[in-house]
């Protein structure tokens, strides 16, 4: 509603406030000051032979000065400031290796990777007798608090299907 109302006024009269304004007579600028300097220079022959005149005594100074420069001396840093591991992570091999070139070939210890995950939530699914939270805590190198959090959280999803006979009375 705000915006009806300023477009209104702002629209008001539009094109008579254009034609005043461009009928009015535009402001003279402001008069330049003359450099007289530029034209003493251009006027005088002793001040322009004086411009372009080589100095000889100049000349033999800039010719003596001889500049020699050597790069710093390097120094070998000596690693306190950077922040390197102390040690490299320790790495296993996966478990699973049928996916070729898209699985991974090796996961840090107390890591797993996403076809790992999966294959050992459907193993928990499947038999939870034999793949307890301790027993894949040990095959996997992690933590059973983890394992426990993952078999809580996590559930793999499962396909179902319908026989044809009840697809029709769905």
């Amino acid at each position: 509603m705000g915006g009806r109302l300023t477009r209104v006024f702002r629209t008001f009269n539009v094109e008579s406030r254009a034609r005043r304004e461009i009928s009015k007579e535009k402001p003279t600028p402001a008069p330049r000051h003359s450099t007289s300097r530029v034209d003493e220079l251009a006027d005088n022959p002793e001040i322009q032979e004086q411009i372009y005149r080589k100095d000889d005594r100049l000349l033999t100074l800039l010719k003596d000065v001889y500049v020699a420069s050597t790069d710093p001396p390097v120094r070998v840093k000596d690693g306190g400031d950077e922040h390197l591991p102390c040690k490299q992570e320790e790495k296993r091999l996966t478990k699973l290796g049928h996916l070729g070139d898209l699985d991974v070939n090796k996961v840090p210890k107390g890591k797993i990777s996403i076809v790992e995950a999966l294959t050992l939530l459907n193993n928990h699914k499947l038999h939870p007798q034999i793949w307890t939270a301790e027993k894949i805590a040990a095959e996997y190198s992690l933590e059973l608090k983890e394992v426990n959090s993952l078999l809580e959280f996590f559930i793999p999803f499962t396909v179902q299907e319908f026989p044809k006979e009840t697809r029709k009375a769905i």
